[in-house]
């Protein structure tokens, strides 16, 4: 029977109990199990569900240095230790995936998972919202022609204001008396100075606007160069990626413009980089429970530079492994359906009931295309909100230079 394939790997050695002796081998985590192979035997010598854990911990003794403690259902302890890179990086790992399980049971499952069902109820509603998104799209596109449309007109008009600006300096030249040493008169350097806070102001509001979050998901973060895996968070903003630590610190912040590549190793694991000339790249690597979410996201908002590796086609040619695999069965014992059921016996409602109208894999589908829609609809508000603040800015700088224009004409017809 097929088994999930493993999110991450680490060389490390596991406590025969039985035995009292350490076991050299090869300890990995997949999406809903922990699995501790021999290297010399190729033997699985522990494997259980995260599900039933109860307590991860670092533990040291005078016997047991740097060691990993995991605690199962049934007070049974499993001890791991020689891990690499160190045991704090598994530790971190496997507490998120952990964490992340008993907070959402049910688990969201990677894309490669088993093909969907006929077409129902969810099949009808994944055809909505489609059609949604794509209605969404073509109104985004009208909107960024519309967009360029206004960023043109206001380059017309900065290009006018500064003529004007021109113009002015001529005409204070052409008035002020022989003897005043100074080009511009203290009332014209203050009314500069209050444009400019104006425009300070607006670039401001503008950067407030942008800053709005599509998506936050928990996740465990490294820097090219560092190989711990420490807890912190991937913030998804319509304009950046921003990477922070536990402590909500910001760690690096990628420009949309900025980003060079997005790999994806796993459906919880990418690779963000950054190229520069001169001076090193930079590269944040994440790991996540909730990573697919963000992928329906960055899939849309970077298509040209999100790239699938190898080892991510593993995880769509993998099924997620049932949950009575081969040394997993203790977890089956408990189900909401009878196994035993005489003919005749189900009624409607209960028939309903054990075949639901949504699926898990639609209810997945549905889920991220929802986040689609969500990012595409806060893209649409902020560039609405944009070129709202653009027309705001072309009628004021229209009538202020009418009226700057008004006002030269009146003093060259004084100069004549």
């Amino acid at each position: 029977m097929s088994r999930d394939a493993p999110i991450h790997c680490w060389p490390g050695s596991y406590y025969l109990t039985s035995d009292k002796r350490w076991e050299n081998g090869t300890l990995s985590l997949s999406r809903s199990a922990v699995r501790f192979v021999s290297k010399q035997t190729k033997e699985t010598l522990a494997n259980f569900r995260l599900s039933r854990i109860t307590e991860i911990k670092m533990e040291s003794s005078s016997f047991i240095f740097s060691t990993l403690t995991v605690l199962e259902e049934g007070n049974v302890k499993h001890w791991f230790g020689s891990l690499k890179p160190n045991r704090v990086v598994v530790y971190n790992v496997m507490e998120h995936f952990w964490r992340e399980r008993l907070l959402s049971p049910t688990g969201s499952e990677a894309r490669g998972g088993a093909p969907l069902s006929e077409p129902s109820k969810g099949r009808e509603l994944i055809n909505l919202v489609a059609g949604a998104q794509r209605r969404l799209e073509d109104t985004g596109r009208v909107l960024s022609y519309q967009g360029e449309q206004f960023d043109n007109m206001m380059q017309g008009l900065e290009k006018m204001d500064s003529d004007l600006g021109v113009a002015d300096k001529l005409l204070s030249e052409l008035e002020s008396p022989s003897w005043w040493p100074f080009s511009k008169f203290p009332w014209k350097i203050q009314q500069e100075a209050k444009a400019e806070d104006a425009a300070r102001a607006a670039a401001a509001s503008k950067a407030s606007a942008r800053s709005k979050v599509i998506a936050s998901i928990p996740a465990v973060v490294s820097k090219e160069g560092d190989c711990d895996l420490k807890p912190g968070c991937l913030l998804v903003l319509p304009s950046s990626l921003e990477v922070r630590d536990a402590a909500c610190r910001l760690l690096h912040r990628f420009e949309r413009g900025e980003v060079d590549e997005i790999r994806v190793h796993s459906p919880y694991e990418i690779t963000v980089g950054q190229r520069f000339i001169g001076r090193p790249d930079v590269r944040c690597r994440l790991l996540s429970a909730k990573m697919p979410e963000a992928l329906a996201v960055l899939e849309m908002q970077y298509k040209k530079k999100v790239e699938f590796t190898a080892e991510y086609a593993t995880f769509r040619a993998t099924p997620a492994s049932s949950p009575c695999d081969d040394g997993l069965l203790h977890g089956c014992l408990e189900t909401e359906v009878p196994m035993e059921v005489l003919a005749g016996e189900l009624s409607q409602l209960q028939v309903h009931v054990l075949q639901p109208a949504v699926s898990q894999a639609e209810a997945q589908e549905l889920k991220q295309m929802l986040l689609q829609l969500k990012s595409l609809a806060m893209e649409a508000e902020t560039e609405l909100e944009r070129q709202d603040e653009a027309l705001n800015v072309l009628t004021n700088s229209a009538d202020q230079a009418n009226m700057t224009i008004g006002k030269h004409t009146c003093r060259m017809k004084r100069l004549l």
